[in-house]
């Protein structure tokens, strides 16, 4: 072998691999992908051809196998055959008059219809939350359905662990559902799957990551989705992970941090709705669709439940990469183009694209009195960075910013619309939660439960700090230059 040949042609393979990656690159990258998310990508091949090209092929694409797609229509299709006849309700509601349009938007994106006859209570307090759902489960008589991103036995959650096996001991069905990279590697995260072994509880890990096991797809997608469901008729939903508000990091615990969430306690038929999502996880991952929970169809039907002034509408959204819209982007954007005098957003990672920047700064342009809770303090350094970057461009717009106090990492993830409609659930306002993770929102439509959500961010504004445009531009060049770079990656999905 001549090695002299070899060295003395070595830059010049080097070279013309550099320039085929490159035209390679711009002709595959931007396919299908949103203009901002395609020149992010493209400026780290162009930067660094082969590791860019590496890294793009590990994570370049959000779309799940196959097989996943086509479970997500089955139950789609299950979905709208088991509730035909409601869709005449978005018809029917007046108030406010966009309302209707967006409740169609949803059941063309999610399949799940619009349901009357709910009651809901709010539960802002991390300790109050998990004591809800642990009555909740020792009230159990048919199955208890969990599901949640993080989900471990620590001492703030030892108890909801307990009512699981109480009810599976007196022969409740009890399924649960965990993310298994988020959930594994947190330090009680292993401890954790032994005692659900050990208890006998059935368990599943969501988008397990074995490529081995031919197992392949991006290993970064997440199921971000917090869900109880007890007999079909109580449903809890919102931002919080079954864990301790430290979420038991040694480098949390020294910082001081604590998250704080906002979840609630959903009464009525719209638990159904909930239940459905949970049994769309649960198929995708065994596929096993559980027929233990067919009675709920034997209740009274939602189209016949009256809806009267103490009852609440609800529509459950999910999305995720199972879609193949963007749905709760698509919803956010129509509610915040649908407001007319205030929109008030909570989101601890805020890293919108340029279609909810755009309709965000035109709501507020418009006159509509827009205000976003954000996180004086974050746990994730870049993403805490790219959010940063945009907060010039929304304060130039009139949009009033407010930074919650540190230690507490506000994680709420909710907004009110005027004073008619409510959005709560797992979904941040950012480009991962729109593409890359399984989420769930509940869009609620009632005025008192409207001015419940307010009293809970008139809390929050108690106990933030209102950011000025003047301030916010005097802060220094290196963080202005660390916030932008930030913002870069942000956009490489």
């Amino acid at each position: 072998m001549n090695w002299r040949r070899i060295l003395k042609a070595f830059p010049t393979v080097v070279l013309v691999l550099d320039i085929l990656i490159r035209i390679a690159a711009v002709v595959v990258v931007p396919r299908n992908r949103r203009p901002s998310s395609a020149m992010a990508w493209l400026m780290a091949i162009f930067v660094a051809p082969i590791p860019g090209s590496i890294l793009f092929g590990l994570i370049g694409s959000t779309r799940l196998p196959q097989d996943r797609r086509d479970r997500q229509r089955e139950i789609n299709d299950l979905i709208l055959e088991n509730t035909k006849g409601l869709d005449n309700r978005a018809d029917t509601v007046t108030q406010p008059p966009w309302f209707g349009t967006v409740v169609r938007l949803n059941r063309t994106l999610g399949s799940m219809p619009l349901i009357p006859g709910n009651t809901a209570r709010l539960l802002p307090e991390y300790a109050e939350s998990i004591a809800a759902m642990t009555a909740a489960v020792d009230a159990a008589e048919r199955y208890v359905h969990v599901e949640f991103y993080i989900f471990t036995r620590d001492e703030s959650t030892y108890l909801f662990f307990d009512a699981l096996k109480r009810a599976h001991d007196r022969g409740v069905r009890v399924r649960v559902l965990y993310d298994h990279w988020a959930t594994i590697r947190n330090p009680q995260g292993r401890v954790t799957r032994r005692w659900l072994r050990d208890s006998g509880i059935r368990f599943e890990e969501m988008l397990p990551f074995h490529p081995t096991k031919g197992m392949w797809r991006r290993p970064d997608l997440r199921n971000h989705r917090k869900i109880v469901v007890v007999d079909g008729n109580v449903a809890f939903t919102g931002s919080q992970n079954m864990i301790d508000p430290s979420y038991n990091k040694r480098g949390n615990m020294r910082r001081g941090l604590q998250w704080k969430d906002l979840m609630v306690r959903l009464d009525g038929p719209a638990a159904i709705g909930l239940n459905a999502l949970f049994i769309t996880d649960w198929y995708s991952e065994t596929d096993e669709l559980p027929t233990d929970t067919d009675a709920d169809a034997d209740a009274e039907s939602p189209v016949d439940r009256p809806a009267d002034s103490d009852t609440l509408e609800c529509q459950v959204v999910p999305s995720g990469p199972g879609f193949d819209g963007e749905n709760n982007l698509r919803l956010f954007n129509a509610l915040v183009y649908g407001a007319q005098e205030r929109l008030i957003i909570a989101s601890p990672y805020f890293v919108p694209d340029d279609s909810m920047l755009y309709a965000i700064t035109t709501a507020a342009e418009r006159g509509v009195d827009v205000q976003l809770f954000a996180c004086e303090v974050a746990d994730q350094f870049m993403v805490y960075h790219a959010q940063r970057s945009y907060y010039e461009t929304l304060l130039r717009s009139g949009v009033r910013i407010f930074l919650y106090e540190k230690p507490t990492v506000l994680h709420s993830k909710h907004f009110t619309v005027d004073d008619d409609v409510a959005v709560i659930g797992s979904s941040n306002m950012d480009m991962r939660s729109f593409s890359l993770n399984f989420e769930v929102s509940l869009m609620v439509r009632g005025a008192g439960f409207v001015e419940e959500v307010r009293r809970i961010e008139d809390d929050y504004r108690s106990r933030s700090h209102e950011v000025t445009l003047a301030a916010w531009l005097s802060r220094p060049a290196g963080l202005q230059v660390l916030d932008n770079v930030a913002r870069l990656t942000a956009a490489v999905q």
